[in-house]
């Protein structure tokens, strides 16, 4: 069994924590983009087996858990990895930014932490595009939720609160789904996790109807594009006559 602990960085009130309010007019909390973003990351490991997960933030954000008391859950937990889903500050208003991962600062080139860091980066890369312009975007850095905890643990930092590059992008709902999709496909591939199958006795696939199949889909079960396409194929079902539904769904057609 593999164990995931997963965190929310900070609290809805957490001083300081928010995005620019020039750029955003809201002032959208962090904790509510790295919340959103663990929620999905959650949705979407429902669809797989081999796993157990913990959440170290206050999932209501109210409080802002002290991170000594995150890493000792993590811990106790016995977890086998540690993500942290952060946001970012310090463009002050001005463009760029990107994504971070940050590791902590002792941590070796090739270390199972530094795969880890190198895995994640990539692929939230690869399905948001949000490289930036960060000169050292792979961080050894000496913080807290890297350093007491005893199992390989990544800060993922989703771009910048205070950018006018990052901030309309990261607050937008397929950018938070598109860095869960990426942070549960490194976590299904490195944590050996089973897509799960439903079959009966004979070991044939319980086939389920196309509007299960099609809200799934929308809570993120089947990832997205091509592996949604591959994914929906190898279990049976058509690919076009569920995404139809989908979309029909998505409009707010009941049919």
């Amino acid at each position: 069994m593999f164990k995931i602990a997963l965190n929310a960085g900070h609290g809805i009130n957490t001083s300081g924590k928010r995005c620019l309010k020039s750029i955003d007019a809201n002032e959208t909390r962090e904790w509510v983009l790295n919340s959103r973003i663990c929620r999905k990351i959650e949705e979407k490991l429902s669809g797989y087996s081999g796993y157990s997960l913990i959440r170290l933030d206050d999932t209501s954000g109210n409080r802002d858990i002290p991170l000594k008391q995150r890493t000792d859950k993590a811990n106790k937990f016995g977890a086998d990895f540690y993500l942290s889903i952060h946001h970012n500050a310090g463009i002050n208003g001005r463009s760029g930014g990107g994504v971070i991962a940050i590791v902590y600062k002792s941590i070796k080139d090739g270390s199972p932490t530094y795969e880890w860091q190198k895995a994640l980066y990539n692929s939230v890369i690869d399905k948001t595009g949000l490289k930036g312009n960060r000169a050292v975007p792979l961080q050894k850095q000496n913080l807290h939720e890297v350093r007491e905890s005893n199992m390989p643990a990544v800060i993922l930092e989703c771009g910048f609160m205070d950018s006018t590059t990052d901030t309309p992008i990261i607050l937008s709902e397929d950018f938070a789904d598109k860095v869960a999709t990426a942070c549960v496909e490194v976590l299904v591939k490195k944590g050996g996790l089973t897509y799960k199958s439903q079959t009966v006795k004979n070991d044939t696939p319980i086939k389920k109807s196309v509007e299960e199949v099609a809200r799934e889909v929308i809570r993120g079960l089947y990832g997205n594009g091509n592996e949604r396409k591959q994914r929906l194929s190898a279990l049976g079902y058509s690919y076009s006559e569920v995404q139809s539904r989908v979309n029909e769904i998505l409009r707010g057609k009941r049919v």
